[in-house]
């Protein structure tokens, strides 16, 4: 499934983003006020260039005792960034984030500029149901394609039990 047929993705609230030289009081507010657990910072033309997380407050601004009044957001974000496009697959980009360690997800259009944030929580509610499907698949497509070493092992076993008890009642 791609990333824009999610329903998280056509009914999320609108990404809330910074530009790089708001300071990081101004984010860490807004993103209290709201319940955002991330926000991405963007350029004058809205292509991303990071992202501000909650755990970037605490160990990018607290722990180094920076001033959250005086700190631009462009100190503090994780300027690294991966980016999705609409059209990317969903379980692809859950592998890559699981793997990474990242939780957020800046998607962007065909032009590179954001239009939407999408966590691995949104990705989860879709992969679980997913993963067991395909893996029932999988397992289905795998039996299938052996079934005749399957039928063959079956007809020895089933040999094997008949002559374990014909050889005792013979005795």
């Amino acid at each position: 499934m791609k990333i824009k047929d999610r329903i998280e993705f056509k009914s999320k609230a609108p990404v809330m983003t910074f530009a790089p030289d708001d300071m990081v009081i101004k984010a860490v507010k807004a993103m209290s006020e709201k319940n955002y657990g991330a926000s991405v910072i963007v350029d004058g033309n809205n292509k991303p260039i990071g992202i501000v997380t909650e755990r970037d407050f605490m160990r990018r601004l607290l722990a180094k005792g920076l001033d959250a009044n005086a700190t631009p957001i462009s100190e503090i974000m994780t300027s690294d960034l991966k980016l999705a496009s609409e059209e990317d697959q969903v379980v692809e980009w859950l592998w890559v984030m699981s793997n990474e360690r990242f939780r957020h997800l800046p998607v962007v259009d065909s032009q590179g500029k954001l239009v939407n944030l999408m966590s691995q929580g949104d990705f989860v509610s879709y992969t679980w149901p997913q993963l067991l499907t395909r893996a029932k698949d999988a397992v289905a497509k795998s039996f299938m394609e052996r079934f005749h070493l399957h039928l063959l092992v079956g007809g020895v076993m089933f040999y094997s039990i008949i002559m374990v008890f014909v050889m005792r009642s013979v005795k």
